[in-house]
């Protein structure tokens, strides 16, 4: 599966343990640039060099894993977990826009004060 969109964030590399480390990459993904999608994908051990060198606003197509886990908690409640693993990325070369957030103006308001009487709504 493949993720396309343009550099938001390039987290640090976390040591979560001695032989597991970590990193977050959020990529927006505008396909309707008016609710853009955040996504977050992870990389662990050697992968997360694959974020090294990237900056807000870079366009990215990046191949991922999606993996998912279960945990059962002391009382026996079992919560379900996913990832999205990269396992490859690749630089588009071009700098996506940042999605468009300026507020849209208000209709103005309408005067119903000079209202028809003589339409026919049933309220």
């Amino acid at each position: 599966m493949q993720i396309t969109g343009h550099v938001h964030e390039v987290g640090q590399t976390q040591q979560v343990s001695e032989s597991f480390k970590k990193r977050d990459l959020i990529v927006v993904v505008a396909e309707n640039p008016q609710y853009p999608e955040y996504i977050r994908v992870e990389a662990t051990q050697d992968k997360t060099t694959l974020f090294d060198g990237l900056k807000q606003g870079d366009g990215v197509t990046v191949d991922v894993n999606l993996r998912g886990r279960p945990w059962t908690n002391k009382e026996g409640i079992t919560t379900y977990f996913n990832s999205i693993v990269a396992c490859k990325l690749a630089k588009t070369g071009s700098i996506a826009p940042t999605p468009d957030t300026t507020p849209q103006p208000a209709m103005a308001p309408i005067d119903i004060s000079q209202a028809d009487d003589d339409d026919d709504l049933p309220f």
